[in-house]
This record gives structure tokens, C-alpha cells and sequence, in this order.
């Protein structure tokens, strides 16, 4: 009974619309006062939840999005990928999906990643004859590559709650996001091809590419930098992070030369914010962790499972499809904080490979992001282009089916997420 209601005070706190570090830390304040009588708990929960060294490299990660953002490197970056394949047959797409990738490598948010490149996408592809709803899907699903591909605000906290190595996350991201990234460009030449209402772009000249790439060179290389010295071992992922704002800063003011003192103090104040409320959710989700221990929520979980003799196999798709249900509802960081604590203990018991399900449970999360009815990445489109919401519903369907599709092949072949860090010496 006391698991019940629980959760119904949780859901219903959530769905009112207040902040989930509200709706966590009441819902678990609650619980406490009737187990325990007090309160006074929390302070070490919070505590114990917030003394992470690993928590160092959002405000850093965070810190090197906004810079780069403000340097406006996507111009250049969607500007090279047009003119490398651009003049193909429905190579727009490929261009739009090539710039988001890289661009989640660079900012490492998927709602960031179908702004940037949205606002510079969607006139560009409109004007060569795409037709609108293709157009907002490409955007919404190039935009969920944001949370997959390393730095990612997501896996840094699903490290944190789970205790997962963040590098082995990182590194386990790469392959997975570039061939789902494939996938979506693949598919979106088929679909430019199949209604034949595109224009190709004329060839821009050897000459016009080459420029191209020297002026995104230095934002391409962000993430080899980034990555690249984390699977060569020099240096850890939270190290990573302080390299890619300082590298983010040489960019910005020495190449670009197009931010100002000010727009750095910006910088700032923006990772400020966005660390602040981040860690206010942690600290509350570290105090619901200790509450649905007292409850003895993830003991009772183990239990069932037991009596229920579920396998590895059908425990995590019981898993997932309750997460793509949650993920119709809820934002992904709720989803992170909120499920990772419960099922942890079973997945330990059932001898399941943290960092292959935590690439499960982004790639999941990336469905959340374009399923409505709160799928942020739609809504993020609907916002810069204006379109009826249920347009980019449509357009963002097929990719909904693909992610679906990319989930089950990740699922069974759990190699294809685990080769990279265990040839790093991850020993994943």
C-alpha cells in the first residue's frame, strides 16, 4: 500500500506541472515522515547524492556547449556538410543529419542539437522543395542523436545514480549513434527520392568544399579531442570535460573571434543555471533512493521477479516498455532519476551489463523526446517553424518505427555497444 501510494503522490505532483525536483523531494520528504517520523534523514541523503567527483563535468560539459552555441559554429558545420553532399539526390537530408550529428557531440543536448540545427535547416530545406513534414521529422530524429552521442547530460547522470563508468558510457555511445544516425539518412534519401519533390543543389566546386572544411575543422574536432583522449587513456571523462571547455574557449575567442566578454559572462550564467537545477534534481532524487529503501521498494521488486522467474530478457523488456510508456509523459531526466534506483538492485541480481542497458535506456529516452504528447523535440520544432503540432507528429512517425527497430538490434547484439570500451580497457 504504501509503494502505491507513493508513486500516485509522485505522479500526481509531477503532472501538475511543478519542477521534478519539487515533485521528488515532497514525495520523498512524505515518505519519510511516515517511516521514519522526521525528516532529518535527508540532509545525509543529499549529502551523499551530491559528494560525486563525477558531478564536476556537467558545469564543464555544460559550460563547452554554450560557448560553441554562442561562436555559432553550427553555421559553418551545416555549411560544409551541404556542400559535401548537398547536390546529391535528397542530400539535404544527409547534410541536416551529418550536422546533427555532430553537433550532439558538441553540445550534448538533443532539445540544443533540433534548435540550432533546426533553425538553420528547416528554411534551407524547404527552399529545395521538401516536403514539410519530412522536413520536421529529420530535424526532431536528428535531434535525438543529442543524449546518444558523448557528452551526454544524460549518461552523466544515469553514471551517477548507477555507478556505471562514464568513459565505458561515452565510448559505448559512439558506435550506436553514428549507425542510427545512418540509418535516419539513409531513410530520409528514400523518402526525398520516393516523392520526387526535390531540387538538386548544384556541385559547389572542389575548391568551396576544402574552405568549407578548414572553416569547421576546429569544431570538428571538438569531440575527436574529447573522445579521442579518453579512449587513449589520457585522460578520464571528468578531465575530458575541463580539456573541452578550455578547448571550447580557444575556439570561440581565438578562431572564431565573434565572442565577447560579455557573451562568455552569458556563457556562465547559462551553465550556472542549467548546473543549479540539475543538481537540486539529484540532490531530491538521492533523497528518494534513501525513501524507497525504507519502503524496501527495490527488495520487493528483486522479489517478484523471483517469484515470477523472469528472465534477464523478459525483466529488461518489461523495463523498456514501461520506460517508453513513462516516456510519453515524462522528461528524460525524471525518467533517469526516478526508475534507475528502483530496478538497479535487480539488474545487479539478474547479472545484467550496466553500460549495455544504460545505451538501452538512452536509446529509449530518444523515443521519449518524439513521442507525444510531451515529446520536447516536437514541440521545439512546432516553436521555430510554426507548423500544426500534428503535421510534425507525422513527420516524426517513421523515425519513431526506426529508433523502435535500432533498440531490438542494440538489444540483441549487445557487441556493437560494448566493442569500443572494451577495447579501450574498460573491462565492460
Amino acid at each position: 500500500m504504501t509503494i502505491t501510494l507513493t508513486f500516485l503522490a509522485l505522479i500526481v505532483l509531477l503532472l501538475t506541472g511543478m519542477p521534478i525536483f519539487a515533485a521528488i523531494g515532497l514525495t520523498s520528504m512524505g515518505v519519510l515522515w511516515i517511516i521514519e517520523g522526521k525528516i532529518g534523514a535527508m540532509g545525509d541523503a543529499v549529502f551523499a547524492s551530491l559528494n560525486n567527483p563525477l558531478l564536476a563535468a556537467i558545469p564543464m560539459f555544460a559550460f563547452m556547449a554554450h560557448v560553441m552555441i554562442k561562436a555559432k559554429v553550427v553555421d559553418d558545420l551545416f555549411a560544409t556538410a551541404n556542400r559535401m553532399v548537398g547536390h546529391l539526390p535528397g542530400g539535404l537530408g544527409f547534410a541536416t543529419i551529418l550536422s546533427c550529428t555532430i553537433f550532439a557531440a558538441i553540445s550534448g543536448s538533443s532539445v540544443a542539437t533540433a534548435l540550432t540545427i533546426g533553425s538553420t535547416a528547416i528554411p534551407q530545406m524547404q527552399r529545395f522543395g521538401y516536403r514539410a513534414r519530412d522536413t520536421y521529422g529529420i530535424i526532431a530524429a536528428g535531434g535525438t542523436l543529442g543524449i546518444l552521442i558523448p557528452p551526454s547530460g544524460p549518461m552523466i547522470l544515469y553514471s551517477v545514480v548507477s555507478d556505471a563508468s562514464i568513459g565505458a558510457l561515452f565510448l559505448a555511445g559512439v558506435v550506436p549513434g553514428l549507425l542510427i544516425a545512418l540509418m535516419f539518412a539513409v531513410f530520409s534519401w528514400f523518402q526525398a527520392r520516393a516523392h520526387g519533390q526535390t531540387q538538386r543543389q548544384p556541385w559547389p566546386g572542389t575548391g568551396a568544399i576544402l574552405r568549407s572544411l578548414k572553416d569547421s575543422f576546429w569544431a570538428v574536432m571538438m569531440p575527436v579531442v574529447v573522445l579521442g583522449g579518453i579512449y587513449l587513456g589520457m585522460f578520464t571523462a571528468t578531465e575530458a570535460a575541463g580539456i573541452g571547455a578550455l578547448y571550447a574557449l580557444f575556439v570561440a575567442v581565438v578562431i572564431y573571434r565573434g565572442v565577447s566578454l560579455r557573451d562568455l559572462m552569458g556563457c556562465l550564467w547559462d551553465t550556472m543555471h542549467t548546473t543549479a537545477m540539475l543538481f537540486m534534481i539529484i540532490a531530491a532524487a538521492g533523497v528518494f533512493g534513501h525513501a524507497i529503501t525504507l519502503i524496501r521498494l527495490p527488495n520487493a521488486l528483486i522479489e517478484a521477479v523471483t517469484q515470477m522467474g523472469l528472465s534477464q530478457t523478459g525483466f529488461l523488456f518489461a523495463v523498456m516498455v514501461a520506460i517508453f510508456v513513462l516516456g510519453m509523459f515524462l522528461e528524460t531526466i525524471a525518467i533517469i532519476l526516478i526508475t534507475t534506483p528502483i530496478i538497479l538492485p535487480t539488474l545487479i541480481a539478474l547479472d545484467v551489463n550496466l553500460v549495455w542497458y544504460g545505451i538501452l535506456l538512452i536509446i529509449n529516452l530518444e523515443l521519449a523526446l518524439i513521442t507525444p504528447p510531451v515529446g520536447m523535440n516536437l514541440f521545439v520544432i512546432k516553436g521555430i517553424s510554426g507548423a500544426r503540432l500534428s503535421e510534425i507528429i507525422r513527420g516524426a512517425a517513421p523515425y519513431v518505427v526506426l529508433l523502435i527497430g535500432a533498440l531490438f538490434v542494440f538489444w540483441l547484439f549487445p557487441a556493437l555497444s560494448l566493442w569500443l570500451p572494451q577495447a579501450a580497457g574498460f573491462g565492460v
